[in-house]
Protein backbone atom coordinates (compact mmCIF):
# COMPACT_ATOMS: atom_id res chain seq x y z
CA UNK A 1 0.00 0.00 0.00
CA UNK A 2 2.84 2.11 0.42
CA UNK A 3 3.71 2.31 -3.10
CA UNK A 4 0.66 4.03 -4.47
CA UNK A 5 2.10 7.21 -6.72
CA UNK A 6 -0.66 9.90 -8.18
CA UNK A 7 -0.25 7.94 -11.83
CA UNK A 8 -1.87 4.60 -10.19
CA UNK A 9 -5.09 3.29 -9.56
CA UNK A 10 -5.45 0.67 -6.58
CA UNK A 11 -7.66 -2.34 -6.76
CA UNK A 12 -7.34 -3.87 -3.40
CA UNK A 13 -10.58 -6.69 -3.30
CA UNK A 14 -10.29 -7.92 -6.97
CA UNK A 15 -7.15 -10.35 -6.65
CA UNK A 16 -5.43 -12.24 -3.72
CA UNK A 17 -2.39 -9.32 -3.92
CA UNK A 18 -3.22 -5.87 -4.29
CA UNK A 19 -3.42 -4.59 -7.90
CA UNK A 20 -1.72 -1.20 -9.34
CA UNK A 21 -2.67 0.29 -12.81
CA UNK A 22 -0.66 2.99 -13.88
CA UNK A 23 -0.28 5.48 -17.34
CA UNK A 24 3.72 5.60 -16.89
CA UNK A 25 5.35 3.72 -19.77
CA UNK A 26 6.48 6.36 -22.20
CA UNK A 27 7.54 4.06 -24.90
CA UNK A 28 3.45 2.54 -24.94
CA UNK A 29 1.46 2.78 -27.33
CA UNK A 30 -1.90 2.16 -28.68
CA UNK A 31 -1.44 2.15 -32.10
CA UNK A 32 1.95 -0.62 -32.43
CA UNK A 33 0.49 -1.71 -35.56
CA UNK A 34 0.22 2.06 -37.34
CA UNK A 35 3.60 0.78 -39.16
CA UNK A 36 1.19 -0.09 -41.86
CA UNK A 37 -0.37 3.15 -42.60
CA UNK A 38 3.11 4.28 -43.09
CA UNK A 39 3.90 1.72 -45.13
CA UNK A 40 0.83 2.12 -47.37
CA UNK A 41 1.45 6.19 -47.99
CA UNK A 42 5.03 5.43 -49.46
CA UNK A 43 3.85 3.14 -51.62
CA UNK A 44 0.92 5.47 -52.51
CA UNK A 45 2.70 8.60 -51.91
CA UNK A 46 -0.26 10.42 -50.90
CA UNK A 47 0.71 12.52 -48.10
CA UNK A 48 3.95 14.15 -49.65
CA UNK A 49 1.49 14.93 -52.67
CA UNK A 50 -0.79 16.53 -50.68
CA UNK A 51 1.55 19.13 -48.72
CA UNK A 52 3.08 19.52 -52.26
CA UNK A 53 -0.60 20.77 -53.22
CA UNK A 54 -0.53 23.10 -50.30
CA UNK A 55 0.59 26.73 -50.29
CA UNK A 56 2.13 27.15 -47.04
CA UNK A 57 2.36 31.13 -46.21
CA UNK A 58 3.77 31.31 -42.48
CA UNK A 59 7.09 33.02 -41.89
CA UNK A 60 9.36 30.24 -42.47
CA UNK A 61 11.16 30.99 -39.17
CA UNK A 62 8.11 30.89 -36.96
CA UNK A 63 7.51 27.18 -38.25
CA UNK A 64 7.61 24.23 -36.04
CA UNK A 65 5.80 21.71 -37.85
CA UNK A 66 5.58 21.31 -41.45
CA UNK A 67 2.56 21.59 -44.28
CA UNK A 68 3.66 18.01 -44.64
CA UNK A 69 3.62 17.03 -40.55
CA UNK A 70 0.62 18.77 -39.65
CA UNK A 71 -0.90 16.69 -43.17
CA UNK A 72 0.23 13.45 -41.81
CA UNK A 73 -0.74 14.04 -38.07
CA UNK A 74 -4.64 14.55 -38.61
CA UNK A 75 -4.42 11.85 -41.30
CA UNK A 76 -3.31 9.09 -39.97
CA UNK A 77 -4.81 10.33 -36.60
CA UNK A 78 -8.16 10.17 -38.47
CA UNK A 79 -7.12 6.43 -39.84
CA UNK A 80 -6.54 5.61 -36.36
CA UNK A 81 -9.74 6.66 -35.17
CA UNK A 82 -8.95 10.02 -34.00
CA UNK A 83 -11.14 12.40 -36.13
CA UNK A 84 -11.32 15.62 -33.97
CA UNK A 85 -8.17 17.82 -33.63
CA UNK A 86 -8.72 17.70 -30.23
CA UNK A 87 -7.77 13.92 -30.32
CA UNK A 88 -4.82 14.50 -32.59
CA UNK A 89 -3.53 16.91 -30.10
CA UNK A 90 -3.49 14.54 -27.20
CA UNK A 91 -1.47 12.22 -29.46
CA UNK A 92 1.57 14.70 -29.41
CA UNK A 93 3.97 12.52 -27.37
CA UNK A 94 2.81 8.96 -28.87
CA UNK A 95 5.88 7.58 -29.82
CA UNK A 96 4.41 6.40 -32.58
CA UNK A 97 2.53 9.33 -33.97
CA UNK A 98 6.25 10.65 -34.10
CA UNK A 99 7.30 7.65 -36.01
CA UNK A 100 4.70 7.79 -38.54
CA UNK A 101 5.77 11.82 -39.32
CA UNK A 102 9.48 10.84 -39.70
CA UNK A 103 10.00 11.63 -35.92
CA UNK A 104 12.31 9.41 -33.57
CA UNK A 105 9.65 7.63 -31.75
CA UNK A 106 11.27 8.47 -27.99
CA UNK A 107 13.64 11.50 -28.12
CA UNK A 108 11.98 13.52 -31.23
CA UNK A 109 9.50 16.54 -30.60
CA UNK A 110 5.99 16.26 -29.88
CA UNK A 111 3.06 17.03 -32.11
CA UNK A 112 1.24 19.79 -33.41
CA UNK A 113 -0.77 21.33 -30.76
CA UNK A 114 -4.99 20.95 -31.47
CA UNK A 115 -4.74 24.81 -31.99
CA UNK A 116 -1.84 25.04 -34.12
CA UNK A 117 -4.03 21.88 -36.10
CA UNK A 118 -7.17 23.95 -35.98
CA UNK A 119 -5.36 27.11 -37.29
CA UNK A 120 -4.18 24.74 -40.20
CA UNK A 121 -7.22 23.72 -41.29
CA UNK A 122 -8.69 27.09 -41.46
CA UNK A 123 -5.73 28.49 -43.39
CA UNK A 124 -6.44 26.20 -46.67
CA UNK A 125 -7.46 28.39 -49.46
CA UNK A 126 -10.16 26.68 -52.33
CA UNK A 127 -7.11 26.41 -54.80
CA UNK A 128 -5.43 25.25 -52.11
CA UNK A 129 -7.87 22.06 -51.81
CA UNK A 130 -8.61 22.10 -55.81
CA UNK A 131 -4.93 20.84 -55.86
CA UNK A 132 -5.61 18.52 -53.10
CA UNK A 133 -8.50 17.37 -54.50
CA UNK A 134 -6.73 16.73 -57.83
CA UNK A 135 -3.80 14.89 -55.98
CA UNK A 136 -5.97 12.54 -54.41
CA UNK A 137 -7.95 11.20 -57.80
CA UNK A 138 -4.46 11.38 -59.42
CA UNK A 139 -2.53 8.92 -57.04
CA UNK A 140 -6.19 6.93 -56.75
CA UNK A 141 -5.70 6.37 -60.38
CA UNK A 142 -1.75 6.08 -60.41
CA UNK A 143 -1.60 3.20 -58.35
CA UNK A 144 -4.93 1.25 -59.27
CA UNK A 145 -3.36 1.57 -62.92
CA UNK A 146 -0.16 -0.12 -61.74
CA UNK A 147 -1.91 -2.39 -60.20
CA UNK A 148 -3.84 -3.72 -62.65
CA UNK A 149 -1.29 -2.89 -65.50
CA UNK A 150 -3.26 -0.59 -67.40
CA UNK A 151 -3.57 -2.70 -70.50
CA UNK A 152 -5.68 -5.58 -68.50
CA UNK A 153 -8.51 -2.66 -67.82
CA UNK A 154 -11.48 -2.73 -70.26
CA UNK A 155 -14.03 -1.38 -68.28
CA UNK A 156 -14.30 1.36 -65.94
CA UNK A 157 -17.10 2.52 -63.92
CA UNK A 158 -17.73 6.25 -61.90
CA UNK A 159 -20.35 6.72 -59.41
CA UNK A 160 -21.19 10.09 -57.88
CA UNK A 161 -22.96 9.81 -55.11
CA UNK A 162 -24.42 12.38 -52.19
CA UNK A 163 -25.03 11.85 -48.56
CA UNK A 164 -25.42 14.33 -45.75
CA UNK A 165 -23.39 15.62 -42.67
CA UNK A 166 -25.52 17.11 -39.57
CA UNK A 167 -24.53 20.33 -38.42
CA UNK A 168 -23.58 21.13 -35.18
CA UNK A 169 -25.90 24.28 -35.01
CA UNK A 170 -27.18 27.01 -37.34
CA UNK A 171 -23.79 29.36 -37.24
CA UNK A 172 -21.95 27.45 -39.22
CA UNK A 173 -21.34 28.64 -42.63
CA UNK A 174 -23.45 27.46 -45.39
CA UNK A 175 -25.43 25.52 -42.98
CA UNK A 176 -28.75 24.87 -44.50
CA UNK A 177 -31.70 23.08 -43.45
CA UNK A 178 -32.73 20.33 -45.67
CA UNK A 179 -36.16 19.31 -45.86
CA UNK A 180 -35.20 15.57 -46.83
CA UNK A 181 -32.91 14.62 -44.56
CA UNK A 182 -35.06 16.51 -41.66
CA UNK A 183 -31.41 18.70 -40.41
CA UNK A 184 -29.46 21.41 -40.54
CA UNK A 185 -26.54 19.50 -42.94
CA UNK A 186 -23.92 19.96 -45.08
CA UNK A 187 -24.30 17.96 -48.76
CA UNK A 188 -20.68 16.02 -49.37
CA UNK A 189 -20.96 14.96 -52.88
CA UNK A 190 -18.64 11.52 -53.02
CA UNK A 191 -16.68 9.91 -56.58
CA UNK A 192 -15.91 6.37 -56.82
CA UNK A 193 -13.92 3.88 -59.42
CA UNK A 194 -14.20 0.76 -60.23
CA UNK A 195 -11.97 -1.49 -62.61
CA UNK A 196 -13.45 -3.99 -64.85
CA UNK A 197 -16.09 -6.28 -62.44
CA UNK A 198 -14.23 -5.73 -59.37
CA UNK A 199 -16.46 -5.58 -56.58
CA UNK A 200 -14.16 -2.44 -55.23
CA UNK A 201 -14.50 1.09 -55.64
CA UNK A 202 -12.06 3.22 -54.73
CA UNK A 203 -12.93 6.82 -53.26
CA UNK A 204 -11.23 9.61 -55.92
CA UNK A 205 -13.52 12.49 -54.86
CA UNK A 206 -14.93 14.34 -51.94
CA UNK A 207 -16.55 17.70 -52.66
CA UNK A 208 -18.34 19.69 -49.59
CA UNK A 209 -21.79 21.00 -50.82
CA UNK A 210 -24.03 24.00 -48.95
CA UNK A 211 -27.47 22.09 -46.89
CA UNK A 212 -29.49 22.93 -49.75
CA UNK A 213 -27.15 22.07 -52.95
CA UNK A 214 -28.83 20.30 -55.79
CA UNK A 215 -26.78 16.78 -56.41
CA UNK A 216 -25.95 18.27 -59.96
CA UNK A 217 -24.08 20.98 -58.48
CA UNK A 218 -20.45 20.41 -59.78
CA UNK A 219 -21.04 17.40 -61.37
CA UNK A 220 -19.94 18.09 -64.16
CA UNK A 221 -16.10 19.56 -63.12
CA UNK A 222 -15.77 16.43 -60.75
CA UNK A 223 -16.90 14.26 -63.84
CA UNK A 224 -14.61 16.50 -66.45
CA UNK A 225 -11.42 16.33 -64.47
CA UNK A 226 -11.51 12.30 -63.05
CA UNK A 227 -12.16 11.46 -66.96
CA UNK A 228 -9.10 13.49 -68.04
CA UNK A 229 -7.31 11.63 -66.02
CA UNK A 230 -8.53 8.30 -66.35
CA UNK A 231 -8.22 8.52 -70.00
CA UNK A 232 -4.64 9.87 -69.98
CA UNK A 233 -3.93 6.11 -68.12
CA UNK A 234 -6.64 3.71 -69.92
CA UNK A 235 -6.48 4.71 -73.04
CA UNK A 236 -8.44 1.88 -74.35
CA UNK A 237 -10.75 1.26 -71.50
CA UNK A 238 -15.06 2.10 -71.72
CA UNK A 239 -16.14 4.26 -69.39
CA UNK A 240 -19.73 4.39 -67.89
CA UNK A 241 -21.12 6.72 -65.72
CA UNK A 242 -23.89 5.70 -63.32
CA UNK A 243 -25.72 8.55 -61.47
CA UNK A 244 -29.13 8.60 -59.15
CA UNK A 245 -32.06 10.93 -59.43
CA UNK A 246 -30.81 13.62 -58.13
CA UNK A 247 -28.38 13.89 -60.92
CA UNK A 248 -30.99 13.88 -63.96
CA UNK A 249 -31.18 17.04 -65.78
CA UNK A 250 -30.31 18.24 -69.61
CA UNK A 251 -27.10 20.09 -68.58
CA UNK A 252 -25.93 16.21 -67.17
CA UNK A 253 -27.37 14.64 -69.90
CA UNK A 254 -25.73 17.13 -72.19
CA UNK A 255 -22.34 16.70 -71.03
CA UNK A 256 -22.34 12.83 -71.15
CA UNK A 257 -23.27 12.99 -74.32
CA UNK A 258 -20.57 14.93 -75.18
CA UNK A 259 -17.79 12.59 -73.56
CA UNK A 260 -18.66 9.80 -75.22
CA UNK A 261 -19.01 7.41 -72.49
CA UNK A 262 -21.76 5.16 -71.62
CA UNK A 263 -24.15 5.72 -68.62
CA UNK A 264 -27.10 5.00 -66.64
CA UNK A 265 -28.69 7.75 -64.68
CA UNK A 266 -31.76 7.37 -62.39
CA UNK A 267 -35.03 9.76 -63.43
CA UNK A 268 -37.81 10.54 -61.69
CA UNK A 269 -41.33 9.59 -62.53
CA UNK A 270 -44.11 11.85 -64.44
CA UNK A 271 -47.11 11.76 -65.96
CA UNK A 272 -45.59 10.79 -69.26
CA UNK A 273 -43.80 8.34 -68.29
CA UNK A 274 -46.09 6.69 -66.06
CA UNK A 275 -48.41 6.41 -68.70
CA UNK A 276 -46.17 4.91 -70.94
CA UNK A 277 -45.58 2.10 -68.00
CA UNK A 278 -48.82 1.49 -66.92
CA UNK A 279 -49.84 -0.91 -69.11
CA UNK A 280 -46.60 -3.28 -68.05
CA UNK A 281 -47.70 -2.34 -64.59
CA UNK A 282 -51.22 -3.73 -65.27
CA UNK A 283 -49.62 -6.93 -66.32
CA UNK A 284 -47.76 -7.33 -63.05
CA UNK A 285 -50.66 -6.68 -60.92
CA UNK A 286 -51.76 -9.44 -62.55
CA UNK A 287 -48.99 -11.83 -61.83
CA UNK A 288 -48.79 -10.70 -58.40
CA UNK A 289 -52.38 -11.89 -57.76
CA UNK A 290 -51.74 -14.76 -58.85
CA UNK A 291 -49.02 -15.64 -57.64
CA UNK A 292 -48.99 -13.94 -54.19
CA UNK A 293 -45.88 -11.91 -54.34
CA UNK A 294 -43.56 -9.64 -55.65
CA UNK A 295 -43.21 -9.07 -58.91
CA UNK A 296 -41.42 -7.03 -61.38
CA UNK A 297 -41.25 -6.86 -65.11
CA UNK A 298 -38.59 -4.47 -67.62
CA UNK A 299 -39.89 -2.04 -70.41
CA UNK A 300 -38.36 0.59 -72.03
CA UNK A 301 -39.23 3.83 -74.54
CA UNK A 302 -38.11 6.63 -76.08
CA UNK A 303 -38.15 9.86 -74.20
CA UNK A 304 -37.59 13.62 -74.68
CA UNK A 305 -38.18 16.29 -71.57
CA UNK A 306 -39.27 19.55 -72.55
CA UNK A 307 -35.72 21.14 -71.28
CA UNK A 308 -34.27 18.12 -73.92
CA UNK A 309 -34.89 20.52 -76.70
CA UNK A 310 -36.41 17.62 -78.67
CA UNK A 311 -33.52 15.26 -78.31
CA UNK A 312 -34.92 11.96 -76.98
CA UNK A 313 -32.87 9.35 -74.84
CA UNK A 314 -33.97 5.56 -73.92
CA UNK A 315 -35.77 5.07 -71.13
CA UNK A 316 -36.13 2.22 -68.73
CA UNK A 317 -38.33 1.45 -66.99
CA UNK A 318 -39.14 -1.06 -64.44
CA UNK A 319 -42.42 -2.28 -63.47
CA UNK A 320 -42.34 -3.63 -60.09
CA UNK A 321 -45.16 -4.65 -57.62
CA UNK A 322 -43.59 -4.68 -54.00
CA UNK A 323 -45.23 -7.32 -51.28
CA UNK A 324 -44.16 -7.85 -47.71
CA UNK A 325 -45.69 -10.16 -45.00
CA UNK A 326 -48.21 -8.56 -43.18
CA UNK A 327 -48.63 -5.01 -45.43
CA UNK A 328 -50.29 -3.85 -48.44
CA UNK A 329 -48.99 -4.06 -51.46
CA UNK A 330 -47.34 -0.81 -53.29
CA UNK A 331 -46.09 0.07 -56.77
CA UNK A 332 -42.55 0.37 -56.88
CA UNK A 333 -42.02 2.17 -60.67
CA UNK A 334 -38.25 3.47 -61.40
CA UNK A 335 -37.16 4.96 -64.57
CA UNK A 336 -33.50 4.98 -65.97
CA UNK A 337 -31.77 7.20 -68.73
CA UNK A 338 -29.50 5.01 -70.91
CA UNK A 339 -27.52 5.33 -73.87
CA UNK A 340 -26.33 1.41 -73.41
CA UNK A 341 -27.79 -1.10 -75.97
CA UNK A 342 -28.21 -4.06 -73.33
CA UNK A 343 -31.37 -5.46 -72.64
CA UNK A 344 -33.94 -3.63 -70.37
CA UNK A 345 -33.57 -5.75 -67.73
CA UNK A 346 -29.61 -6.17 -67.99
CA UNK A 347 -29.61 -1.96 -67.98
CA UNK A 348 -31.58 -2.02 -64.65
CA UNK A 349 -28.89 -4.31 -62.95
CA UNK A 350 -25.78 -2.36 -63.84
CA UNK A 351 -27.92 0.50 -62.45
CA UNK A 352 -28.67 -1.25 -59.25
CA UNK A 353 -25.45 -2.58 -58.34
CA UNK A 354 -24.13 1.15 -58.06
CA UNK A 355 -26.14 0.60 -54.30
CA UNK A 356 -21.78 -0.49 -53.48
CA UNK A 357 -21.31 3.05 -53.52
CA UNK A 358 -24.01 3.04 -50.77
CA UNK A 359 -21.98 0.98 -48.58
CA UNK A 360 -18.53 2.48 -49.09
CA UNK A 361 -20.22 6.02 -47.86
CA UNK A 362 -21.83 4.46 -44.80
CA UNK A 363 -18.20 3.13 -44.40
CA UNK A 364 -16.82 6.73 -44.30
CA UNK A 365 -19.86 7.78 -41.95
CA UNK A 366 -19.28 5.35 -39.39
CA UNK A 367 -15.91 4.28 -39.22
CA UNK A 368 -13.99 7.68 -40.59
CA UNK A 369 -16.45 10.16 -39.32
CA UNK A 370 -17.06 11.63 -42.50
CA UNK A 371 -20.01 13.38 -40.45
CA UNK A 372 -17.54 15.66 -38.22
CA UNK A 373 -18.05 18.78 -39.94
CA UNK A 374 -18.44 21.11 -36.74
CA UNK A 375 -15.97 24.09 -37.89
CA UNK A 376 -17.54 27.22 -38.12
CA UNK A 377 -15.57 27.96 -41.61
CA UNK A 378 -17.42 26.40 -44.50
CA UNK A 379 -13.57 26.08 -46.37
CA UNK A 380 -12.63 24.45 -42.78
CA UNK A 381 -14.91 22.09 -43.11
CA UNK A 382 -14.40 21.52 -46.87
CA UNK A 383 -10.81 20.93 -45.21
CA UNK A 384 -11.55 18.01 -43.09
CA UNK A 385 -13.82 16.32 -45.81
CA UNK A 386 -10.58 16.03 -47.93
CA UNK A 387 -8.32 15.00 -44.72
CA UNK A 388 -10.87 12.79 -44.16
CA UNK A 389 -11.12 11.07 -47.68
CA UNK A 390 -7.20 11.04 -48.19
CA UNK A 391 -7.39 8.86 -44.65
CA UNK A 392 -10.10 6.65 -46.35
CA UNK A 393 -7.89 6.35 -49.23
CA UNK A 394 -5.03 5.18 -47.08
CA UNK A 395 -7.33 2.27 -45.31
CA UNK A 396 -8.72 1.31 -48.91
CA UNK A 397 -5.53 0.79 -50.25
CA UNK A 398 -4.26 -1.24 -47.38
CA UNK A 399 -7.15 -3.59 -47.88
CA UNK A 400 -6.67 -3.81 -51.88
CA UNK A 401 -3.19 -5.72 -51.03
CA UNK A 402 -5.71 -8.31 -48.86
CA UNK A 403 -7.78 -9.93 -51.62
CA UNK A 404 -6.49 -13.54 -50.80
CA UNK A 405 -7.30 -12.91 -47.01
CA UNK A 406 -9.51 -13.15 -44.27
CA UNK A 407 -9.30 -9.64 -44.23
CA UNK A 408 -10.77 -8.91 -47.96
CA UNK A 409 -14.19 -7.21 -47.01
CA UNK A 410 -13.36 -6.27 -43.70
CA UNK A 411 -15.10 -2.83 -42.75
CA UNK A 412 -12.42 0.29 -42.24
CA UNK A 413 -13.42 0.06 -38.17
CA UNK A 414 -12.47 -3.86 -38.08
CA UNK A 415 -9.32 -3.20 -40.29
CA UNK A 416 -8.45 -0.79 -37.48
CA UNK A 417 -9.03 -2.60 -34.41
CA UNK A 418 -7.60 -6.43 -36.16
CA UNK A 419 -4.37 -4.35 -37.60
CA UNK A 420 -3.88 -1.23 -35.89
CA UNK A 421 -5.08 -0.68 -32.46
CA UNK A 422 -2.35 -3.02 -30.82
CA UNK A 423 -0.56 -2.42 -28.09
CA UNK A 424 3.22 -1.87 -28.28
CA UNK A 425 6.33 -0.83 -26.78
CA UNK A 426 8.78 1.05 -28.96
CA UNK A 427 12.69 0.77 -28.08
CA UNK A 428 15.40 2.71 -30.30
CA UNK A 429 19.07 1.82 -30.25
CA UNK A 430 22.05 3.58 -33.20
CA UNK A 431 21.14 0.60 -34.99
CA UNK A 432 17.59 -0.39 -34.94
CA UNK A 433 14.16 0.89 -34.09
CA UNK A 434 12.03 -2.61 -32.33
CA UNK A 435 8.47 -2.57 -31.94
CA UNK A 436 7.14 -5.36 -29.39
CA UNK A 437 3.40 -5.84 -29.56
CA UNK A 438 1.34 -8.04 -28.09
CA UNK A 439 2.37 -11.67 -28.16
CA UNK A 440 -1.27 -13.23 -27.67
CA UNK A 441 -2.45 -10.39 -30.13
CA UNK A 442 -5.73 -12.36 -31.71
CA UNK A 443 -5.19 -11.09 -35.18
CA UNK A 444 -1.24 -11.56 -35.26
CA UNK A 445 -1.51 -13.81 -38.39
CA UNK A 446 -3.72 -11.28 -40.02
CA UNK A 447 -1.22 -8.47 -39.23
CA UNK A 448 1.40 -10.41 -40.91
CA UNK A 449 -0.17 -11.16 -44.13
CA UNK A 450 -1.06 -7.64 -44.39
CA UNK A 451 2.74 -6.80 -43.43
CA UNK A 452 4.03 -8.82 -46.18
CA UNK A 453 1.59 -7.80 -48.83
CA UNK A 454 2.88 -4.17 -47.91
CA UNK A 455 6.77 -4.88 -48.16
CA UNK A 456 7.86 -6.90 -45.22
CA UNK A 457 10.40 -9.72 -45.43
Amino acid sequence: MTDTTRQSVLFPSLFPKPLHMSFDDAAGSSDGGAILLKAVDQALGLTPALAAAFRDNRQSAKVRHSTAELLGQRIYGLALGYPDANDAGRMGADPMMRMLIDRDGMTGADLASQPTLSRFENSASSTDMYRMGTAIAEKVIAFHGKRLRRRNVKKITIDLDPTDTPNHGEQQELSFFNGHYGHYCYLPMLGFVSFNDEPDQYLFAAVLHPGVASAKDGARGVLGRILKILRRSFRKARILVRLDGGFAGPEIFDFLDAQKVDYVVGMPGNKVLDKRAEDLMGIVRSLCERTGRGEALFGETWYAAGSWNGKERRVIYKAEIVRYPGRAARDNQRFVVTNLRHAPERVYDIYRMRGESENRIKEMQHGMRLDLTSCVSFKANQMRVLMTAAAYVLMQTLRSRLSHTSLARKQVDSLRLMLLKIGAKVTTSVRRIVIRMAENHPWRHQWHQAARAWGAS
